[in-house]
């Protein structure tokens, strides 16, 4: 057996207000979709993101609880310089999303910033710091 990622889902409180932050993130998010209960989208390097709403998962887990407490998932996003890093996290946080960690060069050799989305998921943006 080959074990492969099918795809990385999100839970969402606010459906319009996720796909509004990863459109501005970059991602190409089919338009119309802020009405539908499930959304994919396909990143290039062919990653699936799928956000559901809690109520759809709460109709299969009527338990389901939104963890508190900090952030559920990290997901962290390449680029391919440190200027991209800086550019991509000003530009969200003007847009009104939260910065979290303001960019700095980390020693393992990266440029990385973190911006949370509004459900309070981390969003990491890095880069190598040596510019090819």
């Amino acid at each position: 057996m080959t074990l492969t990622l099918g795809f990385i889902g999100l839970v969402t409180s606010d459906m319009p207000a996720a796909l509004a932050f990863y459109r501005a993130l970059g991602v190409d998010i089919p338009a119309g979709a802020e009405s539908a209960p499930h959304v994919d989208a396909v990143l290039p390097d062919g990653t699936t993101l799928a956000w559901d709403t809690v109520e759809v998962i709460r109709s299969f887990d009527p338990n389901y609880a939104v963890a508190g407490g900090g952030h559920r998932i990290a997901l962290a996003f390449a680029h391919e310089t440190p200027t991209e890093v800086d550019a991509t996290f000003a530009r969200l946080e003007a847009a009104g999303y939260t910065g979290h960690v303001a960019p700095w060069d980390a020693p393992w050799g990266q440029r990385y910033a973190t911006i949370l989305d509004p459900d309070g998921n981390s969003i990491d943006l890095f880069a190598p710091l040596s510019e090819a």
